[in-house]
């Protein structure tokens, strides 16, 4: 169904492999870990590990070290990314998921080393090569971000 929208039983769990198929990110900007569930063209489930080893904690803050918000949106968005590529069949392909905009973004705890981030991230709309979601960033129970965002699947940039 390559580039057709697929929507079938659930599918994971996704191992990392399996995410940078789908992903161009590699470390340090890879902030997805796992996916448990993914229900093509509707929802995933996918889980970040916050651990203090993160490049960004040096910086942000040094004795008090918090994930950056945007990160925990990039997070979200990454996670959206694997939803979207994996519905459309497009692993490998070299298609990029590219932010297109953010709304409603509100940080409601901090997250810290030694948290597993639970990313839950609804598809609201896709329409060709343009995805709408809603995401939120969970730790255990406790909402930690939330946001509506939209993205494009294109190629990437020629050289």
């Amino acid at each position: 169904m390559n580039g057709e929208l697929e929507k079938d039983s659930a599918r994971g769990p996704m191992d990392v492999r399996r995410i940078m198929a789908a992903l161009p990110h590699r470390y340090p900007m890879l902030l997805v870990d796992r996916v448990v569930s993914l229900v093509p063209g509707q929802s995933i489930h996918a889980v970040k590990a916050v651990t203090m080893n993160e490049p960004f904690f040096q910086g942000h803050f040094p004795s008090r070290p918090i994930m950056p918000g945007v990160l925990i949106v990039e997070a979200m968005a990454q996670a959206a990314g694997v939803l979207a590529v994996d519905s459309m069949d497009l692993a490998d392909s070299g298609k990029l998921v590219y932010f297109m905009s953010i709304d409603g973004a509100k940080f409601r705890s901090p997250v810290e080393p030694g948290c597993l981030l639970d990313l839950f991230v609804e598809a609201t709309q896709f329409r060709g090569a343009v995805c709408k979601f809603s995401g939120k960033a969970m730790l255990g129970d406790k909402l930690a971000a939330e946001a509506n965002f939209v993205a494009m699947i294109a190629d990437p940039p020629k050289d």
